[in-house]
């Protein structure tokens, strides 16, 4: 009977149900999918480029466990909110509370056992698209890696049960503090009018300079560095709160105060301005994730492109290859470089020795002293004479810097330049170091992974030389993981953030009915009434998203010191951003009307 009784209330309740469901199932299969990421152990211990990322996905995870616990116990306060009337005209007549209990944890457990099932198969999509868009973007094979994995199966179902298990005991604590006439009157508690006093002034006085300190310390950040971390992560969420707390509610009473609002407007602004003190730490919550949830987005970008900067900062040149063999010199061949040198050199009793007319007719690139990105030939002169002569003494800088870049990792203790003739004499077989450099680094990345091959297989009882290619792969594989962890963990952050707000707004309709009811007698039409709901819930949900995002771009600051372009195309976090708040905005106006204006 309790079964059957649980299972009717959830179809009565079924939208508001499916809401639940989609920020649940979403939470559930990115966390499945992080979890396959770092339990494939054959996948990371085969690809060696991605095993820093398990150490990411395990943060990620551990983020997004914490965000949607949250979630849970809001979620379905907000469903026993709904409920708790029908609650208590069952028990009116006669159902014992612990039987509602019952009720209630079943309900909950049904709801995780099916957005469970709908996590993991949306996970086991979503795992096997993450892994070959990444297996792409790194240009690594999927052997070993399982989209439907076992262990993360296993994991994910314990982890979530825990977590359903939790919120259904809060349920039970709270529903059991709960008596008969707070069930059935519990929407009929009364708004409370903003009162202003000097305490409120001195918080937002306090609220403003937080503020304004934690915003000092982003866009300086580059200068402050740990201090400014520390004051950024404690003031910005402080100032933030108190602002909303403090300066929200009297800002919507003085545009509810003006001249110019009359007729349903005034209605709107009257009804807003008694709701926005239940309102303000939720919409500060909300701006502090659609932060967190952007911020992670763009972060994850960023982190992508730079890993691309520094991977061809690395090296001017795109290969150096040492003794390259026949196989060697027909890829390099192949390669259209726009630059490429031959370099000869023989190692005699632990010196090695250079051809002074070989590295003046080839004299390469380098680094600017002043800009880093900005090339020159080196201009230096190099020693002359026939005699042996010690590099140290005589060689500038840039050529010490160039020639360390090019030497190769074998034992000698000092390097030496000699004239042509003198090179020819030395008793030692003649070698040869070959570099190149391409117009776009990124575009021939088949023909390096080619080339690292090769040279793995020719030093494959010795040290392997780190290539350009195989630097920009390691810094890529952290940045990708990052980036796809923050992609997807940002989405989870900004629906779950629409949702609460969402649930919070609906959960206060139901006293809102005779309100619209009245207004209704009093000969406002429909259409209007529709109108005036589309305006209030489009306030509240627009303050949180323009600190939201103000949050965002001061926000990037953060990583200037450790990135070139820290808001590397920030339009798309932003854009994606706006297309999930105005889906949730949309979908709130409309359950909040089938509500309010069902018996119109």
């Amino acid at each position: 009977m309790l079964i059957k009784l649980a299972l009717t209330g959830m179809k009565s309740k079924a939208k508001d149900y499916i809401v639940l469901l989609a920020g649940l199932v979403m939470s559930i299969s990115i966390f499945y999918m992080f979890q396959t990421m770092a339990w494939n152990r054959s996948f990371t211990e085969a690809n060696a480029v991605i095993n820093s990322m398990q150490l990411v996905y395990n943060l990620g995870s551990v983020l997004l466990s914490i965000i949607t616990l949250f979630y849970i116990l809001y979620a379905n306060g907000f469903l026993l909110s709904l409920r708790q009337r029908e609650f208590g005209l069952f028990m009116m007549l006669g159902a014992r509370k612990s039987k509602i209990r019952s009720l209630m944890f079943i309900e909950t457990i049904t709801v995780g056992l099916i957005s469970l099932a709908a996590g993991l198969a949306l996970g086991f999509g979503l795992s096997a698209l993450v892994g070959h868009l990444m297996a792409k973007q790194l240009q690594i094979s999927l052997t070993g890696y399982h989209a439907v994995f076992v262990p993360a199966i296993i994991f994910t179902v314990i982890f979530f049960a825990i977590l359903f298990g939790i919120s259904a005991i809060w349920n039970q604590l709270k529903l059991a503090r709960l008596q008969i006439m707070q069930l059935l009157h519990g929407n009929a508690q009364a708004d409370r009018p903003w009162k202003s006093n000097v305490w409120k002034l001195a918080l937002a006085i306090i609220g403003i300079i937080a503020l304004g300190l934690g915003y000092l310390s982003l866009t300086f950040m580059e200068q402050l560095r740990e201090i400014g971390l520390f004051t950024a992560t404690i003031m910005t969420p402080l100032g933030t709160y108190l602002l909303f707390m403090v300066l929200l509610p009297p800002f919507i009473a003085s545009i509810k105060k003006r001249n110019n609002i009359r007729g349903i407007r005034a209605f709107t602004y009257g009804q807003l301005s008694f709701r926005i003190n239940g309102l303000t730490k939720l919409l500060a919550t909300v701006a502090m994730l659609i932060a967190l949830g952007a911020g992670a987005i763009a972060g994850g970008m960023a982190f992508v492109n730079d890993a691309k900067i520094k991977g061809e900062s690395f090296s001017i040149y795109d290969a150096i290859v040492h003794d390259p063999t026949p196989e060697e010199s027909k890829l390099l061949a192949s390669i259209p470089f726009t630059e490429r040198h031959e370099y000869r050199f023989k190692i005699v009793k632990d010196v090695l020795y250079y051809s002074r007319e070989n590295l003046d007719s080839q004299r390469p690139l380098i680094e600017s002293v002043n800009d880093q990105k900005q090339l020159n030939r080196i201009t230096e002169s190099l020693p002359s004479g026939t005699e042996l002569v010690d590099t140290e003494p005589l060689f500038g800088p840039e050529w010490q810097t160039f020639l360390w870049t090019i030497t190769p990792n074998e034992p000698f203790e000092s390097e030496k330049i000699v004239d042509e003739p003198s090179f020819l004499k030395l008793p030692a077989k003649e070698r040869m170091i070959v570099i190149g450099k391409t117009s776009d680094f990124l575009a021939y990345h088949s023909f390096w992974q080619a080339l690292d091959k090769l040279s793995a297989d020719k030093y494959k009882d010795g040290y392997v030389p780190l290539s350009k290619y195989e630097n920009y792969q390691h810094v890529l594989g952290t940045a990708s993981g990052t980036y796809f962890m923050g992609f997807f963990l940002g989405i989870a952050f900004l629906a779950m953030m629409a949702s609460c707000l969402m649930f919070k707004i609906l959960s206060a309709a139901a006293k809102d009915v005779q309100r619209y009811q009245m207004l209704n007698k009093l000969g406002v039409r429909r259409e209007k009434l529709s109108r005036s709901i589309y305006h209030e819930l489009s306030l509240v949900f627009l303050f949180p998203g323009i600190i939201g995002l103000l949050h965002v771009i001061i926000g990037m600051n953060l990583f200037s010191f450790i990135l070139d372009e820290p808001y590397y195309h920030l339009w798309i976090p932003i854009t994606l951003f706006a297309a999930i708040y105005f889906i949730y905005y949309i979908l709130t106006v409309k359950l909040y009307q089938n509500i309010v204006l069902y018996r119109l």
